[in-house]
């Protein structure tokens, strides 16, 4: 049927409005008033990224409260038979020069989307903005426009103010959430800056009314810097930046030690909270700060001196060289939703790859169809929309012609509207995890394993775009006083290379560096200009191979602890390699550091020389015996440090992984558990509860009285999950959970080293996908027990990388760059042009493809 509006002017419209109500009727059932916890998503839509601002506005459905763009809702009608929705849209309409005289321009129905996210200032001086919303009625798209409270039945009135004036559903309610979603100071347009001639110096910062050189705070109205509260931000201080406050009324202010060139650290007095200032470049450069030239020193200061030829900041983000923008399928930026760059970086290379762009975005319609009612709760409904956003260009356009013409006039390139917020996404991946569910940033490689585990867990039926990831690592473990060896394998996703410092070639410039930055620091003088350790890659290579020592090794042929040494080799080698270089570790203080060094990153890498070997003639294996297990004669929970434990957890690491980093050092301090807590971080089962051989359950504060585990008792069905996701039988994940005592690490280990008899395994084919694997095998151990592995020639070319900026995994930012057609691309965030100096050597991160042999 045509699509109809209910109402047309004058006469009709008033005849029509008598008979609104009995039109409404037959879909009261369907319509909800939005209750406390329930997330209104008003702002994007659940299988695209359109919203309000996008040519045909946003459907927002009167039952679930989910949005969806207009080639979208039509699917949720016929999924769901619901009916009634509100549609939301946003018209920006050019002014005529002069029309509004300076004012600040008019938006009809202001309050209609007080909590929307929009990708334009509000307040630009060359755009208005009008609101629009009103009832759709499917399937014959019947309008009723809001508002029009007269001739609404009273639930549907209340449904629609409520609906409009919901806050973000990405907002979390719990206080004591980490996550916090800022919001532009209402200060930020209209800041009155005194022309006094303040200039900040990049340090040396004084409270001006004590002698406080932390925790200082710089007014943006007058360029006083003072100190701040403590009940603020956690740090000590008196108080004078509030004070000034009350006594001038200058409202906003910046805190000193956390500008970069993505942002600050912006406190508003009057709001009473920390906001964004979309306006902070220009409100810095004020006082003579230059927030592209702003980076983090060892001292949690910032300076502004060093040379932009070694600078890290813009070495790797390419400033000072003109890029030329990139635009169309492939070319999308992604915005930063406040720390989230490390999650871009990765998304961004993930889908260079060709078996995600078709796992995903390739099955893009079965995703679609096949979804749940909420897609939003969906993982490859997320990864599919993701994919499709970044790939399909409909989110990259070029400006027209026109626009170009008067950006040049004006001589001013304001950005454009493109580019996706990942923030249905992250909301989603993030749900449940401490770290990445916050706004703090965090380790790109960390976020990597994040999401394969996500993929592993969620396959599209056989199709598992993470295999071209996976690879077997061969252990070969020697006890060093009877020369007898074990071999075991494990599977895994990246290639950890050490940072091999004593090989650096320009160690006398570094010693010479060193020695002015000490200097320097010591007279409070900014530093010496940067000289970067240069390590070549082939030591990195070689500390890999390397053997290394292993800590409480307990030999089954002397049945005893003793010395031992592990290698490591590739068992098989993945489609695509993964090179994490080991740049970040802990000072003295316990506090992550990164290696600021360069690494001669090659274009072409081969390493058929790490392929593992095996047994070899003339070595002789480990008795296949397990150490014993000391069961104590009391069956009561062990003794804890708690007071260790508790110091562990306030660093910010899970409460169960402190209780088992205490208990598995011997309650010997946090320093020591801190250590096994580095070491053990990246196990699958690091935050699960403390399992210990001859109690039944966990051992948690106050248990007492547990009962011996029975091998009848059944794994946790996470565990079994998570190893058939692998490609292993749901027996075999079992039995392999139950002989080890629910050890996730272990039980892979013993999944190898018993293989099932022959007659029990079915044959590889019946398990093995071979659509993709045009240059390389599908190996299988033991039939279809094994992990799904794509073996072939170790011999690569380097297609992409991600590099971090900043001191530590805490801080900074991430970029990537990518080859693609031939040439270099740079991804900052929604910024994505065509790249001119490709820093391969300062990246953290970097991505190999096979090559065919």
């Amino acid at each position: 049927m045509q699509r109809a509006a209910l109402f047309g002017s004058g006469r009709d419209a008033q005849m029509a409005a008598g008979d609104l109500g009995e039109l409404l009727v037959p879909y009261m059932p369907t319509i909800r008033v939005p209750k406390s916890g329930d997330r209104v998503y008003k702002t994007e839509c659940a299988f695209s990224y359109e919203c309000p601002d996008s040519e045909g506005g946003l459907y927002v459905c009167m039952n679930t409260f989910l949005g969806f763009g207009r080639e979208h809702v039509e699917r949720h009608y016929r999924k769901t038979g619901q009916c009634v929705y509100m549609h939301l849209k946003r018209h920006v309409i050019e002014k005529v020069p002069g029309a509004s005289g300076g004012a600040l321009p008019k938006r009809r129905n202001a309050m209609l989307f007080l909590d929307l996210e929009t990708n334009g200032d509000l307040n630009n001086d060359d755009v208005e903005y009008e609101d629009e919303a009103k009832l759709v009625i499917f399937p014959d798209h019947y309008e009723i426009p809001l508002p029009n409270i007269e001739e609404l039945p009273a639930l549907v009135t209340i449904a629609c103010d409520a609906v409009l004036s919901s806050k973000s559903p990405y907002r979390k309610q719990d206080p004591d959430s980490w996550e916090e979603e800022l919001q532009v100071s209402k200060h930020a347009k209209t800041l009155v800056q005194i022309d006094n001639g303040v200039r900040i110096p990049p340090s040396g910062w004084k409270c001006s009314k004590c002698d406080l050189r932390e925790n200082l705070w710089l007014n943006l109205t007058d360029g006083s810097v003072l100190c701040g509260k403590w009940f603020f931000d956690g740090s000590g201080g008196n108080g004078h930046a509030l004070e000034h406050y009350k006594e001038m009324g200058y409202p906003l202010a910046v805190k000193l030690g956390t500008i970069t060139p993505d942002g600050a650290d912006i406190y508003s007095f009057d709001e009473e909270e920390a906001v964004l200032d979309p306006h902070i470049a220009k409100h810095l450069a004020h006082f003579g700060i230059d927030m592209l030239q702003m980076h983090v020193t060892e001292n949690g200061l910032r300076d502004n001196n060093i040379k932009p030829r070694v600078s890290e900041w813009e070495v790797i983000q390419e400033s000072g060289v003109k890029l030329k923008p990139m635009y169309g399928p492939g070319y999308t930026g992604m915005k930063n939703l406040g720390n989230s760059c490390y999650l871009s970086a990765v998304l961004q290379a993930i889908f260079s790859i060709p078996e995600f762009q078709r796992a995903y975005v390739g099955n893009l319609p079965r995703i679609f169809d096949y979804s749940p009612l909420d897609p939003t709760q969906d993982f490859n409904t997320q990864m599919a929309k993701l994919g499709h956003g970044l790939l399909s260009g409909q989110y990259s356009k070029p400006p027209m012609k026109s626009e170009l013409i008067e950006q040049v006039m004006k001589e001013e390139h304001k950005p454009q509207h493109n580019g996706i917020s990942p923030r249905m996404f992250k909301a989603f991946v993030s749900k449940g995890h401490p770290e990445f569910s916050s706004n703090r940033q965090q380790d790109a490689q960390e976020f990597f394993l994040h999401l394969i585990n996500l993929v592993e867990r969620n396959r599209i039926g056989s199709e598992n775009p993470s295999d071209v990831f996976r690879f077997l690592v061969e252990e070969r473990t020697q006890c060093c006083q009877s020369r007898k060896v074990r071999y075991t394998e494990r599977v895994d996703y990246l290639m950890q290379l050490p940072v091999a410092m004593e090989a650096a070639t320009n160690k006398d410039e570094l010693i010479a560096y060193e020695l002015k930055r000490r200097e320097a620091e010591a007279a409070r003088r900014p530093p010496p200009e940067l000289v970067r350790a240069k390590i070549p890659f082939s030591a990195c290579l070689q500390a890999f191979s390397e053997p290394e020592n292993v800590e409480d090794f307990w030999s089954s042929a002397l049945q005893a602890k003793s010395a031992g040494v592990k290698t490591s080799r590739f068992a098989s080698f993945p489609e695509y390699l993964v090179v994490q270089i080991k740049k970040f570790t802990f000072g003295l203080d316990w506090i992550p550091q990164k290696l600021d060094v360069s690494v001669d990153m090659p274009d072409l890498l081969d390493i058929n020389h790490l392929r593992a070997t095996g047994l070899q003639p003339g070595e002789e294996e480990l008795p296949d015996i397990a150490p014993p297990i000391i069961i104590p004669d009391d069956p009561k929970a062990p003794d804890m440090d708690e007071s260790s434990v508790m110091q562990l957890a306030e660093m910010g690491f899970p409460l169960e992984a402190c209780r088992k980093a205490v208990y598995y050092t011997g309650n010997m301090g946090a320093e020591v558990a801190f250590n096994w807590i580095i070491a053990h971080m990246e196990e699958p089962d690091f935050a699960e509860p403390l399992a210990i051989p001859g109690y039944g359950g966990v051992a948690s504060a106050g248990a007492a009285g547990l009962g011996a585990i029975g091998l009848d008792n059944q794994p946790p069905e996470e565990m079994v999950a998570l190893i058939t996701s692998m490609g292993f039988q749901r027996n075999v994940a079992i039995q392999a959970l139950k002989a080890t005592n629910n050890n996730l690490e272990h039980a892979l280990d013993w999944i190898f080293s018993h293989p099932e008899p022959e007659e029990e395994s079915g044959s590889a084919s019946d398990v093995m996908d071979m659509e993709n694997n045009a240059n390389a095998n599908i190996l299988a151990e033991a039939g279809s027990e094994g992990p799904r592995i794509k073996d072939g020639s170790g011999r690569y070319e380097l297609f992409g990388f991600i590099s971090h900026m900043g001191t530590s995994t805490m801080s900074g930012h991430y970029v990537s760059h990518l080859k693609k057609e031939g040439r270099w691309v740079i991804y900052n965030d929604l910024k994505v042009c065509a790249s001119e100096r490709p820093p391969r050597d300062l990246g953290y991160i970097y991505f190999y493809r096979r090559i065919p042999s």
